[in-house]
Protein backbone atom coordinates (compact mmCIF):
# COMPACT_ATOMS: atom_id res chain seq x y z
CA UNK A 1 0.00 0.00 0.00
CA UNK A 2 1.40 3.36 -0.76
CA UNK A 3 2.77 5.48 1.91
CA UNK A 4 0.92 8.94 3.17
CA UNK A 5 2.35 11.93 2.74
CA UNK A 6 2.48 11.96 6.33
CA UNK A 7 4.34 8.64 6.56
CA UNK A 8 6.81 10.16 4.42
CA UNK A 9 7.40 13.09 6.14
CA UNK A 10 7.66 11.11 9.34
CA UNK A 11 10.58 9.06 7.42
CA UNK A 12 12.22 12.28 6.70
CA UNK A 13 12.26 13.51 9.87
CA UNK A 14 14.05 10.19 11.77
CA UNK A 15 16.18 10.66 8.76
CA UNK A 16 17.05 13.84 9.65
CA UNK A 17 17.32 13.08 13.15
CA UNK A 18 20.24 11.19 12.85
CA UNK A 19 21.34 13.30 10.42
CA UNK A 20 21.66 15.81 12.80
CA UNK A 21 22.99 14.09 15.77
CA UNK A 22 25.50 12.38 13.62
CA UNK A 23 26.91 16.06 12.11
CA UNK A 24 26.92 17.69 15.54
CA UNK A 25 28.56 15.02 17.68
CA UNK A 26 31.67 15.52 19.11
CA UNK A 27 33.04 11.99 19.86
CA UNK A 28 36.49 11.25 20.92
CA UNK A 29 37.93 14.64 20.68
CA UNK A 30 41.58 14.60 21.49
CA UNK A 31 42.76 17.77 23.45
CA UNK A 32 44.77 20.36 21.72
CA UNK A 33 48.17 19.05 23.92
CA UNK A 34 47.60 15.26 22.69
CA UNK A 35 50.76 13.71 21.99
CA UNK A 36 50.82 11.97 18.29
CA UNK A 37 52.17 8.57 20.39
CA UNK A 38 50.28 8.85 23.64
CA UNK A 39 48.50 5.84 23.54
CA UNK A 40 50.16 4.39 20.35
CA UNK A 41 47.45 4.67 17.89
CA UNK A 42 47.56 6.05 14.44
CA UNK A 43 44.68 8.74 15.18
CA UNK A 44 42.55 9.37 12.23
CA UNK A 45 39.58 12.20 12.23
CA UNK A 46 37.17 11.90 9.68
CA UNK A 47 33.88 13.11 8.56
CA UNK A 48 30.66 12.54 10.14
CA UNK A 49 28.58 9.83 7.89
CA UNK A 50 25.14 11.28 6.74
CA UNK A 51 23.48 7.48 8.73
CA UNK A 52 24.93 5.80 10.99
CA UNK A 53 26.18 2.76 9.01
CA UNK A 54 28.57 4.98 7.50
CA UNK A 55 30.29 5.59 10.57
CA UNK A 56 29.86 2.14 12.08
CA UNK A 57 31.22 0.69 8.30
CA UNK A 58 34.35 2.56 8.92
CA UNK A 59 34.84 1.43 12.16
CA UNK A 60 34.49 -2.46 11.27
CA UNK A 61 37.20 -1.91 8.35
CA UNK A 62 39.25 -0.34 11.11
CA UNK A 63 38.57 -3.31 13.31
CA UNK A 64 39.24 -5.71 10.91
CA UNK A 65 42.49 -4.10 10.34
CA UNK A 66 43.32 -3.87 14.24
CA UNK A 67 42.65 -7.69 13.98
CA UNK A 68 45.04 -8.65 11.30
CA UNK A 69 47.72 -6.21 12.40
CA UNK A 70 47.63 -5.77 16.19
CA UNK A 71 48.22 -2.45 15.76
CA UNK A 72 45.72 0.49 16.84
CA UNK A 73 43.50 3.06 15.67
CA UNK A 74 41.75 5.55 17.65
CA UNK A 75 39.10 7.42 15.51
CA UNK A 76 37.33 10.50 16.05
CA UNK A 77 33.97 12.20 13.70
CA UNK A 78 33.56 15.89 12.97
CA UNK A 79 30.99 17.28 10.87
CA UNK A 80 31.77 18.14 7.18
CA UNK A 81 32.04 21.77 7.88
CA UNK A 82 33.45 21.33 10.85
CA UNK A 83 36.49 19.12 10.56
CA UNK A 84 38.22 21.37 8.14
CA UNK A 85 38.43 24.11 10.91
CA UNK A 86 39.66 21.56 13.75
CA UNK A 87 42.42 20.22 11.46
CA UNK A 88 43.89 23.68 10.80
CA UNK A 89 43.84 24.49 14.48
CA UNK A 90 45.24 21.24 15.28
CA UNK A 91 47.90 22.20 12.40
CA UNK A 92 48.72 25.61 14.30
CA UNK A 93 49.27 23.63 17.57
CA UNK A 94 51.74 21.50 15.70
CA UNK A 95 49.49 18.41 16.73
CA UNK A 96 46.96 17.30 13.68
CA UNK A 97 46.16 13.70 13.56
CA UNK A 98 47.84 10.58 11.76
CA UNK A 99 45.21 10.23 9.05
CA UNK A 100 42.44 12.88 7.97
CA UNK A 101 39.75 11.58 5.70
CA UNK A 102 37.13 14.33 4.48
CA UNK A 103 34.80 15.71 2.01
CA UNK A 104 35.46 19.74 1.99
CA UNK A 105 38.88 19.29 2.75
CA UNK A 106 39.15 18.03 -1.02
CA UNK A 107 37.75 21.39 -2.48
CA UNK A 108 39.41 23.80 0.44
CA UNK A 109 42.02 22.74 2.33
CA UNK A 110 44.19 19.54 1.27
CA UNK A 111 45.29 21.69 -2.32
CA UNK A 112 46.70 24.24 0.54
CA UNK A 113 48.09 21.61 2.83
CA UNK A 114 50.06 20.12 0.07
CA UNK A 115 51.52 23.14 -1.34
CA UNK A 116 52.81 24.36 2.11
CA UNK A 117 54.35 21.06 2.38
CA UNK A 118 52.33 19.72 5.19
CA UNK A 119 51.41 16.55 3.80
CA UNK A 120 53.33 13.26 3.45
CA UNK A 121 53.91 12.25 0.05
CA UNK A 122 51.54 8.98 -0.72
CA UNK A 123 53.04 7.89 -4.40
CA UNK A 124 54.29 4.45 -2.40
CA UNK A 125 50.58 4.11 -1.59
CA UNK A 126 48.79 5.37 -4.63
CA UNK A 127 51.10 3.48 -7.22
CA UNK A 128 49.88 -0.02 -6.62
CA UNK A 129 47.04 0.79 -7.68
CA UNK A 130 46.83 3.42 -9.97
CA UNK A 131 46.68 1.76 -13.47
CA UNK A 132 42.86 1.17 -11.87
CA UNK A 133 42.36 4.72 -11.25
CA UNK A 134 40.69 7.33 -13.72
CA UNK A 135 42.63 10.20 -14.94
CA UNK A 136 40.77 12.51 -13.56
CA UNK A 137 40.74 11.01 -10.18
CA UNK A 138 44.44 11.35 -10.24
CA UNK A 139 44.60 14.67 -11.50
CA UNK A 140 42.76 15.31 -8.54
CA UNK A 141 44.91 14.16 -5.59
CA UNK A 142 48.30 15.25 -7.84
CA UNK A 143 49.62 18.57 -5.68
CA UNK A 144 52.00 20.67 -6.17
CA UNK A 145 54.54 21.50 -3.23
CA UNK A 146 55.82 24.87 -3.38
CA UNK A 147 58.45 23.39 -0.49
CA UNK A 148 60.22 20.85 -2.22
CA UNK A 149 58.96 22.23 -5.60
CA UNK A 150 57.60 19.04 -6.90
CA UNK A 151 54.04 17.62 -8.18
CA UNK A 152 53.15 14.32 -6.55
CA UNK A 153 50.57 12.55 -4.50
CA UNK A 154 49.01 13.88 -1.30
CA UNK A 155 46.27 12.32 -0.92
CA UNK A 156 44.43 9.11 -1.35
CA UNK A 157 40.81 8.86 -2.79
CA UNK A 158 38.57 7.12 -0.91
CA UNK A 159 35.31 7.03 -3.31
CA UNK A 160 34.01 10.05 -5.67
CA UNK A 161 30.97 11.45 -6.42
CA UNK A 162 29.42 13.87 -8.90
CA UNK A 163 26.15 16.12 -9.02
CA UNK A 164 22.67 15.04 -9.95
CA UNK A 165 19.36 15.98 -9.93
CA UNK A 166 16.74 14.76 -7.31
CA UNK A 167 12.90 15.36 -8.27
CA UNK A 168 9.70 13.85 -6.88
CA UNK A 169 8.05 11.59 -9.62
CA UNK A 170 4.46 11.61 -7.32
CA UNK A 171 4.40 15.40 -8.04
CA UNK A 172 5.13 15.78 -11.61
CA UNK A 173 1.79 13.31 -11.72
CA UNK A 174 0.03 15.46 -10.57
CA UNK A 175 0.29 17.97 -12.93
CA UNK A 176 -0.14 15.29 -15.94
CA UNK A 177 3.74 14.95 -16.30
CA UNK A 178 6.11 11.81 -16.18
CA UNK A 179 10.04 11.76 -16.53
CA UNK A 180 9.54 11.20 -20.61
CA UNK A 181 7.67 14.92 -20.66
CA UNK A 182 11.17 16.46 -18.65
CA UNK A 183 12.90 18.00 -21.77
CA UNK A 184 16.49 17.45 -22.51
CA UNK A 185 17.85 20.72 -23.96
CA UNK A 186 19.13 23.15 -21.32
CA UNK A 187 16.19 25.74 -21.50
CA UNK A 188 13.51 23.52 -21.48
CA UNK A 189 14.99 21.51 -18.84
CA UNK A 190 14.83 24.25 -16.20
CA UNK A 191 11.91 26.31 -17.36
CA UNK A 192 9.91 22.66 -17.45
CA UNK A 193 10.49 22.65 -13.70
CA UNK A 194 8.95 26.38 -13.72
CA UNK A 195 6.04 25.11 -15.52
CA UNK A 196 5.67 22.60 -12.42
CA UNK A 197 5.09 24.95 -10.03
CA UNK A 198 2.90 27.67 -11.73
CA UNK A 199 0.72 24.44 -12.04
CA UNK A 200 0.71 23.10 -8.52
CA UNK A 201 0.37 26.41 -7.33
CA UNK A 202 -2.50 26.47 -9.35
CA UNK A 203 -3.73 23.60 -7.60
CA UNK A 204 -3.82 25.65 -4.46
CA UNK A 205 -0.17 24.19 -2.79
CA UNK A 206 0.94 27.28 -2.44
CA UNK A 207 4.31 26.24 -0.57
CA UNK A 208 5.38 24.50 -3.16
CA UNK A 209 8.44 25.12 -5.49
CA UNK A 210 9.25 24.12 -8.44
CA UNK A 211 13.47 24.59 -7.49
CA UNK A 212 16.01 23.35 -4.67
CA UNK A 213 18.94 25.73 -5.64
CA UNK A 214 20.90 26.90 -2.91
CA UNK A 215 22.28 30.66 -3.09
CA UNK A 216 23.82 30.83 0.60
CA UNK A 217 27.49 31.54 1.70
CA UNK A 218 27.20 29.12 4.20
CA UNK A 219 26.55 25.68 1.97
CA UNK A 220 29.13 23.98 -0.07
CA UNK A 221 26.29 23.01 -2.53
CA UNK A 222 26.24 26.38 -3.68
CA UNK A 223 29.66 26.77 -5.47
CA UNK A 224 28.97 22.78 -6.20
CA UNK A 225 26.19 23.60 -8.53
CA UNK A 226 27.40 26.69 -9.87
CA UNK A 227 30.55 25.84 -10.46
CA UNK A 228 28.62 23.05 -12.59
CA UNK A 229 26.55 25.89 -13.85
CA UNK A 230 29.86 27.83 -15.65
CA UNK A 231 31.16 24.36 -16.83
CA UNK A 232 27.58 23.90 -18.52
CA UNK A 233 28.26 27.51 -20.23
CA UNK A 234 31.81 26.29 -21.20
CA UNK A 235 33.36 29.07 -19.22
CA UNK A 236 37.04 28.46 -18.20
CA UNK A 237 38.11 30.39 -15.14
CA UNK A 238 42.06 29.18 -15.29
CA UNK A 239 43.72 27.00 -17.82
CA UNK A 240 46.11 23.61 -17.46
CA UNK A 241 49.38 25.51 -16.72
CA UNK A 242 47.51 27.50 -13.71
CA UNK A 243 46.61 31.11 -14.81
CA UNK A 244 43.45 32.60 -14.52
CA UNK A 245 41.70 33.80 -17.73
CA UNK A 246 39.75 36.45 -16.10
CA UNK A 247 40.50 38.90 -17.87
CA UNK A 248 39.47 37.95 -21.10
CA UNK A 249 36.30 39.61 -22.42
CA UNK A 250 34.66 36.37 -23.09
CA UNK A 251 35.09 35.82 -19.69
CA UNK A 252 34.29 38.19 -17.99
CA UNK A 253 30.95 38.01 -19.71
CA UNK A 254 30.13 34.27 -19.24
CA UNK A 255 30.36 34.46 -15.47
CA UNK A 256 28.13 38.02 -15.86
CA UNK A 257 25.28 35.97 -18.04
CA UNK A 258 25.97 32.50 -15.72
CA UNK A 259 25.32 34.74 -12.42
CA UNK A 260 21.99 36.31 -14.06
CA UNK A 261 20.71 32.90 -15.18
CA UNK A 262 21.03 31.59 -11.98
CA UNK A 263 19.97 34.61 -9.65
CA UNK A 264 16.54 35.18 -12.04
CA UNK A 265 14.76 31.48 -10.52
CA UNK A 266 14.98 32.90 -6.97
CA UNK A 267 14.20 36.30 -8.19
CA UNK A 268 10.97 35.10 -10.37
CA UNK A 269 10.41 33.09 -7.17
CA UNK A 270 10.85 29.58 -8.16
CA UNK A 271 12.97 28.87 -5.51
CA UNK A 272 12.70 28.81 -1.22
CA UNK A 273 13.14 32.59 0.32
CA UNK A 274 15.71 31.11 3.14
CA UNK A 275 17.49 29.79 -0.07
CA UNK A 276 20.12 31.90 0.75
CA UNK A 277 20.66 30.91 4.34
CA UNK A 278 21.11 27.14 3.70
CA UNK A 279 23.43 25.21 5.06
CA UNK A 280 24.80 21.93 3.71
CA UNK A 281 22.31 19.61 4.50
CA UNK A 282 18.98 22.43 3.91
CA UNK A 283 18.68 21.32 0.26
CA UNK A 284 17.98 17.74 1.40
CA UNK A 285 15.78 18.66 4.17
CA UNK A 286 13.65 20.90 1.60
CA UNK A 287 13.11 18.18 -0.96
CA UNK A 288 13.13 15.20 1.38
CA UNK A 289 9.85 17.34 3.17
CA UNK A 290 9.07 18.05 -0.01
CA UNK A 291 8.84 21.80 0.07
CA UNK A 292 10.48 21.85 -3.47
CA UNK A 293 9.94 19.41 -6.92
CA UNK A 294 13.64 19.11 -7.19
CA UNK A 295 17.43 19.75 -6.56
CA UNK A 296 20.45 18.93 -7.62
CA UNK A 297 23.08 17.04 -4.94
CA UNK A 298 26.12 15.60 -5.13
CA UNK A 299 25.92 12.32 -3.30
CA UNK A 300 23.62 9.93 -3.38
CA UNK A 301 22.20 11.26 0.56
CA UNK A 302 19.06 11.98 -0.50
CA UNK A 303 18.23 8.40 -1.54
CA UNK A 304 20.35 7.32 1.35
CA UNK A 305 17.94 8.58 3.47
CA UNK A 306 14.73 6.95 2.02
CA UNK A 307 16.88 3.59 1.53
CA UNK A 308 14.34 1.90 3.84
CA UNK A 309 11.08 2.94 2.20
CA UNK A 310 11.11 0.81 -0.91
CA UNK A 311 8.09 3.26 -2.42
CA UNK A 312 9.44 6.07 -1.36
CA UNK A 313 13.10 4.73 -2.18
CA UNK A 314 11.69 3.28 -6.00
CA UNK A 315 9.06 5.02 -7.04
CA UNK A 316 8.64 7.97 -5.92
CA UNK A 317 12.10 9.38 -6.11
CA UNK A 318 13.83 10.03 -9.13
CA UNK A 319 16.96 10.85 -10.61
CA UNK A 320 18.17 12.49 -13.48
CA UNK A 321 21.56 13.70 -15.43
CA UNK A 322 22.29 16.92 -16.10
CA UNK A 323 20.45 17.99 -19.52
CA UNK A 324 23.01 18.84 -22.13
CA UNK A 325 24.96 21.95 -22.06
CA UNK A 326 23.42 25.15 -23.75
CA UNK A 327 25.52 24.31 -27.32
CA UNK A 328 23.85 21.05 -27.28
CA UNK A 329 26.57 19.03 -26.20
CA UNK A 330 26.43 16.57 -23.70
CA UNK A 331 27.32 17.63 -20.03
CA UNK A 332 30.53 17.37 -18.46
CA UNK A 333 30.46 16.57 -14.83
CA UNK A 334 32.80 18.12 -12.07
CA UNK A 335 34.12 15.28 -9.66
CA UNK A 336 34.43 15.25 -5.63
CA UNK A 337 36.05 13.02 -3.91
CA UNK A 338 36.52 11.97 -0.51
CA UNK A 339 40.58 12.09 0.42
CA UNK A 340 42.58 10.43 2.91
CA UNK A 341 45.70 12.42 3.90
CA UNK A 342 48.84 11.95 5.79
CA UNK A 343 50.21 14.50 7.56
CA UNK A 344 53.98 15.13 7.10
CA UNK A 345 54.85 15.90 11.04
CA UNK A 346 53.07 12.15 12.36
CA UNK A 347 55.15 10.10 13.74
CA UNK A 348 53.19 7.27 12.75
CA UNK A 349 53.61 7.61 8.98
CA UNK A 350 54.20 3.93 7.91
CA UNK A 351 51.95 2.39 9.78
CA UNK A 352 49.18 5.29 8.65
CA UNK A 353 49.70 4.73 4.96
CA UNK A 354 49.74 0.71 5.86
CA UNK A 355 46.46 1.27 7.14
CA UNK A 356 45.60 3.27 3.80
CA UNK A 357 47.09 0.48 1.70
CA UNK A 358 44.96 -2.05 3.43
CA UNK A 359 41.73 0.11 3.06
CA UNK A 360 41.66 0.90 -0.41
CA UNK A 361 42.17 -3.16 -1.75
CA UNK A 362 39.34 -3.56 -3.52
CA UNK A 363 37.38 -6.30 -1.56
CA UNK A 364 37.85 -3.99 1.55
CA UNK A 365 36.89 -0.99 0.06
CA UNK A 366 34.01 -2.62 -2.10
CA UNK A 367 32.64 -4.02 1.16
CA UNK A 368 32.92 -0.85 2.63
CA UNK A 369 31.08 1.22 0.14
CA UNK A 370 28.30 -1.46 -0.44
CA UNK A 371 28.08 -1.57 3.49
CA UNK A 372 26.81 2.32 3.23
CA UNK A 373 24.59 1.85 1.13
CA UNK A 374 26.25 3.27 -2.13
CA UNK A 375 25.91 6.17 -0.93
CA UNK A 376 29.23 7.15 -2.27
CA UNK A 377 30.67 5.50 -5.55
CA UNK A 378 33.83 3.42 -6.15
CA UNK A 379 37.29 5.20 -7.74
CA UNK A 380 38.62 1.57 -8.16
CA UNK A 381 37.63 -0.04 -11.87
CA UNK A 382 37.63 -3.37 -10.28
CA UNK A 383 35.27 -2.47 -7.79
CA UNK A 384 32.86 -0.86 -10.47
CA UNK A 385 32.55 -5.25 -12.49
CA UNK A 386 30.51 -5.74 -8.93
CA UNK A 387 26.79 -6.35 -9.99
CA UNK A 388 26.01 -4.40 -6.88
CA UNK A 389 26.82 -1.31 -8.88
CA UNK A 390 24.89 -2.24 -12.25
CA UNK A 391 22.04 -3.09 -10.30
CA UNK A 392 18.54 -2.64 -12.66
CA UNK A 393 16.35 -2.38 -9.45
CA UNK A 394 18.50 0.19 -7.65
CA UNK A 395 17.85 3.51 -9.78
CA UNK A 396 19.69 5.90 -7.77
CA UNK A 397 22.74 3.73 -7.69
CA UNK A 398 22.56 3.13 -11.71
CA UNK A 399 22.19 6.19 -12.43
CA UNK A 400 25.09 7.74 -10.48
CA UNK A 401 26.89 4.54 -11.43
CA UNK A 402 26.55 5.61 -15.26
CA UNK A 403 27.28 9.69 -15.05
CA UNK A 404 30.83 8.07 -13.84
CA UNK A 405 31.58 5.32 -15.66
CA UNK A 406 30.00 6.54 -18.74
CA UNK A 407 30.26 10.26 -18.91
CA UNK A 408 33.19 12.74 -19.41
CA UNK A 409 34.23 14.28 -15.95
CA UNK A 410 37.07 16.65 -14.76
CA UNK A 411 37.92 17.60 -11.45
CA UNK A 412 37.77 21.52 -9.54
CA UNK A 413 40.15 24.40 -10.65
CA UNK A 414 42.12 23.91 -7.34
CA UNK A 415 44.06 21.09 -9.44
CA UNK A 416 45.21 23.23 -11.97
CA UNK A 417 46.16 26.09 -9.33
CA UNK A 418 46.07 25.66 -5.12
CA UNK A 419 44.64 29.29 -4.62
CA UNK A 420 41.40 28.08 -6.34
CA UNK A 421 40.76 25.88 -3.18
CA UNK A 422 41.03 29.57 -1.13
CA UNK A 423 38.14 30.80 -4.02
CA UNK A 424 36.00 27.64 -2.89
CA UNK A 425 36.71 27.69 0.38
CA UNK A 426 35.30 31.62 1.21
CA UNK A 427 32.61 30.50 -1.70
CA UNK A 428 33.02 33.47 -3.83
CA UNK A 429 30.12 32.49 -5.94
CA UNK A 430 27.98 32.17 -3.13
CA UNK A 431 28.46 36.01 -2.02
CA UNK A 432 27.83 37.11 -5.35
CA UNK A 433 25.19 35.45 -5.64
CA UNK A 434 23.79 37.25 -2.37
CA UNK A 435 25.25 40.62 -3.95
CA UNK A 436 23.02 40.39 -6.51
CA UNK A 437 19.45 39.05 -4.58
CA UNK A 438 20.31 40.78 -1.11
CA UNK A 439 22.05 43.89 -2.33
CA UNK A 440 20.42 43.89 -5.72
CA UNK A 441 23.32 45.04 -7.38
CA UNK A 442 23.74 44.23 -11.25
CA UNK A 443 25.33 40.70 -12.40
CA UNK A 444 27.92 42.58 -13.53
CA UNK A 445 28.54 44.66 -10.42
CA UNK A 446 28.80 40.94 -8.72
CA UNK A 447 30.94 39.44 -11.24
CA UNK A 448 33.23 42.23 -11.12
CA UNK A 449 33.38 41.74 -7.63
CA UNK A 450 34.17 38.37 -7.71
CA UNK A 451 36.74 38.40 -10.76
CA UNK A 452 38.61 41.01 -8.31
CA UNK A 453 38.42 39.02 -5.68
CA UNK A 454 39.68 35.89 -7.15
CA UNK A 455 42.50 38.37 -8.51
CA UNK A 456 43.50 39.02 -4.89
CA UNK A 457 43.52 35.22 -4.08
CA UNK A 458 46.10 34.52 -6.87
CA UNK A 459 47.95 37.07 -6.42
CA UNK A 460 48.66 36.30 -2.64
CA UNK A 461 49.88 32.57 -3.91
CA UNK A 462 52.41 34.07 -6.42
Amino acid sequence: MELSRRSVFMAFILSFIIFSCTHTSRSNFPSANESLTTSGAIRIWCDKGFTVEEDEALQQVVSNWEKQTGNKIKISFYTNDELPQKTERAMKAGNPPDIMIGYSAETELNPRLAWEGKLADVSDVIESVKSFYPETVLQAIHFYNNVDKKRSYYAIPIHQGTIHIFYWRDLLKQVGKTESDIPKDWNGFWEFWKQVQDKLRSQKKQNLYGLGFPYSIGAADTYYTFEQILEAYDIQIVNSKGQLLLNEPKVRQGIIDSLEWYAKFYQQGYVPPDAINWFNPDNNRQLLNRTVVMTPNATLSIPAAVRQDFNTYRNKLGILEYPNKPNGKSMRYLILLKEAVVFAVSENQKTAKEFLTYFIQPKVMGDYLKAIGGRNLPVHQLIWKDPFWKNPKDPHVLSAAKVLTQRQTRPYYYVQHPAYSVVLDENVWGKALNRIIGDRISPQQAADEAIERIKQIFEQWQ
